[in-house]
């Protein structure tokens, strides 16, 4: 199975009504570790990339990372770029293959993203590449880009408009989802997901699905969540496991750089079946 587009792997998602997870990775060990977690579990998958990943890594060697851990995979798969505000780092990853990106213009007035947003899927559509977009920056800083507090909310006129006017292919809306760990069980507005769905048709993605329960999950999915984003667990699994093992290796006084890695590799791998289990995606390669 090749490398698809986002919009093969989420308008299938909407249609049989299951979540597909879209995690951002940090570096290689977490990129070979999702897919190969994707393919245990025969699941389609998104893996997302932060402008800062991007940047810490580069863009040639990150693609170059993607292209050969991919080219004999047989799930699919697809390659975003997360919450990006900044439209040199967008065309950077379209000209060297990236398969969609999200721009990040919710800080702009509504006005002035649509207008940007406009000419990012006209870039990204001379790629065969596709877009995500918001107009509400959503709760929480991750990777150095996002707001404190949430931004007021929009109309459902205002996001209609946006979503039919730019033609992006998939929406990101505040429903009361914030990025990073949630204090509590956050309280959602999950009719607000199905009046865009009724009013627009177009499948949604739902940021800040780290902390969320099986139940919101469910309940989100069933109404047109195909993209789910996870980046907060995957970086406290990464975390938490290299810690563990690493004070273990004190008190043995054994120090195996590539026993850390497998275990850390295996952290990641249970997170991403697991995931895959949660959203309904587990056994819906095709």
């Amino acid at each position: 199975m090749p490398v698809v587009s986002l919009k093969e792997i989420v308008d299938r998602a909407f249609t049989e009504k299951y979540g597909v997870p879209a995690i951002n990775i940090v570096n290689d060990l977490t990129l070979e570790a999702v897919l190969a977690g994707a393919v245990q579990a025969r699941s389609p998958l998104i893996v997302q990339t932060s402008v800062k990943t991007v940047k810490a890594i580069g863009v040639d060697v990150l693609f170059s990372m993607w292209e050969a851990m991919t080219r004999d995979i047989d799930v699919p798969v697809t390659l975003h770029l997360d919450h990006c505000p900044e439209r040199q780092v967008i065309s950077d990853c379209l000209q060297r293959g990236w398969n969609s990106v999200l721009f990040d213009a919710s800080t702009m007035p509504v006005e002035e993203n649509k207008r940007q947003t406009i000419e990012v899927v006209a870039e990204a559509r001379g790629y065969g590449a596709h877009v995500e977009g918001e107009i509400e920056a959503i709760q929480g800083v991750e990777d150095g880009i996002g707001v404190e507090t949430a931004t007021r909310r929009q109309s459902l006129d205002v996001a209609v408009d946006f979503i039919t006017s730019t033609g992006v292919d998939v929406f990101a809306p505040s429903i009361g989802n914030a990025h990073g760990v949630y204090s509590a069980t956050p309280d959602l507005d999950f009719q607000r997901v199905t009046d865009l769905i009724k009013a627009t048709g177009t499948p949604i993605a739902l940021h800040g699905g780290s902390g969320m329960t099986d139940d919101q999950f469910a309940d989100l999915i069933s109404r047109g969540c195909a993209k789910v984003n996870i980046s907060t667990a995957l970086k406290i699994e990464f975390m938490k496991s290299s810690l563990a093992f690493l004070k273990g290796a004190e008190q043995r006084d054994k120090w195996d750089p590539p026993s850390l890695f497998a275990d850390v590799r295996q952290h990641v791998v249970d997170l991403t079946t697991g995931l895959a289990a949660t959203f309904g995606s587990a056994g819906k390669a095709w």
